[in-house]
């Protein structure tokens, strides 16, 4: 049985939509970016993916394992909801210095059989076994033929470092966690900044986090949507660029609790999801695509940096079907060229929207990660022609 205190302290702590007023996100600052976004600029635009966050912050002062401060979370993203439909997918690993599991199936089988958990570094293996726990409670899979009890599951579970601010060897995230995210995943807006697996994170040296865009892609085979969610946590001050823009060089103080590194550390996850009908191997190159939003932002994974995507596609509904011969549809490789815009797009700008939401976080031992300063990223941006006012939408 799950503790009755933990579950409440987790539900209390799920967040998964933005409040009435909405937060402050990239376009409002008048950061140009290319492509048409779609009606809520999220992963959640591909219809019927959900999206719930669980968020962990508590305590202050000296680093106490097992008891704090605790920086951390989970966030879940969910392809079709609560119901049980594998979709199509494929992933890519820029740089390996991190983990995803389950990724060895997705490349057998081509299908992603549940949801995608990110979480910090050492709260995998709880959060893996979280899933697998939930989706049994809830039916969540197709047993075997003439077996209706044989069920098996390889989780996708992914993870960046956040042991600066948080106590990640306290080993706070539970399942029960796991099981609020899963159970408050929603449609609809998506919380961004210090929130779900990306409380602890940091991105060029300043506070990181949880991002998500969309854009709507036309092509000549028709119009979809690719939305991004990221989990960011990764690069160096100096090499960090908005909307082409020197960011990094040109605010240059306000470091992350210690002297600006040198070389690139930490991980990110990115998440794709479309609506258009695609294959495995069709989705393994969108997700490859990611890389190049990265590129945009100034990374250039090295070495200690963990930087893995998964790629999926709500469409071709019963696909994984157990029998008989599912009706599938794909789009020619030579319309795909939108569609790898559209995802390096929606990348870079989740990243930006992360930064740009973040908040500035002290955690253990007083280790402060500040927040990227709005006024002064729009005079960066003013002084190199670069600013966009008013921003019409978010």
């Amino acid at each position: 049985m799950r503790s009755t205190a933990s579950f409440c302290l987790a539900f209390l702590l799920t967040s998964t939509a933005v409040s009435g007023d909405g937060p402050t996100r990239a376009r409002d600052l008048g950061v140009p970016f290319d492509g048409a976004p779609g009606t809520l600029n999220a992963i959640t635009d591909v219809a019927g993916v959900e999206v719930g966050q669980v968020t962990l912050i508590s305590g202050e002062g000296t680093l106490q394992r097992g008891k704090g401060p605790v920086r951390t979370g989970v966030t879940a993203i969910l392809p079709r909801g609560r119901k049980y439909d594998p979709v199509f997918a494929g992933w890519h690993s820029l740089n390996g210095n991190g983990e995803m599991t389950g990724t060895t199936w997705i490349t057998e089988s081509g299908f992603l059989e549940g949801p995608v958990m990110l979480t910090n570094t050492h709260s995998v293996g709880v959060v893996r076994d979280a899933v697998v726990e939930w989706q049994v409670e809830n039916r969540h899979f197709e047993p075997l033929p003439d077996e209706p009890d044989i069920f098996w599951a390889l989780p996708i579970v992914a993870e960046t470092y956040d042991g600066d601010l948080n106590d990640t060897n306290g080993f706070h995230v539970t399942r029960e966690h796991a099981f609020a995210a899963l159970d408050g995943a929603r449609t609809g807006p998506v919380e961004e900044g210090n929130v779900g697996g990306g409380t602890g994170m940091i991105t060029h040296g300043f506070k990181g986090g949880i991002g998500t865009a969309s854009r709507q892609v036309k092509s000549a085979a028709g119009v979809y949507v690719v939305g991004a969610l990221v989990q960011s946590n990764y690069g160096i001050r100096e090499t960090l660029r908005i909307a082409g823009v020197p960011v990094g060089q040109e605010i240059t103080d306000l470091a992350a609790g210690r002297p600006a590194q040198s070389d690139e550390r930490g991980s990110i996850i990115v998440v794709i999801a479309t609506d258009a009908p695609l294959l495995p191997h069709q989705l393994r190159r969108v997700a490859q695509r990611a890389s190049l939003g990265l590129g945009r932002m100034g990374s250039y994974a090295s070495n200690g940096s963990g930087d893995i995507f998964v790629a999926f596609s709500t469409a071709n509904a019963g696909a994984a079907a157990r029998s008989g011969k599912p009706q599938l549809e794909m789009l020619p490789n030579d319309v795909l060229g939108p569609l790898f815009l559209a995802t390096v797009e929606a990348t870079e700008e989740a990243i930006v929207n992360a930064l740009v939401a973040a908040k500035t976080m002290t955690g253990a031992n007083g280790f402060t990660a500040h927040e990227l300063p709005h006024d002064r990223l729009q005079a960066v941006l003013r002084k190199y022609g670069r600013l966009k006012m008013p921003a019409a939408t978010r």
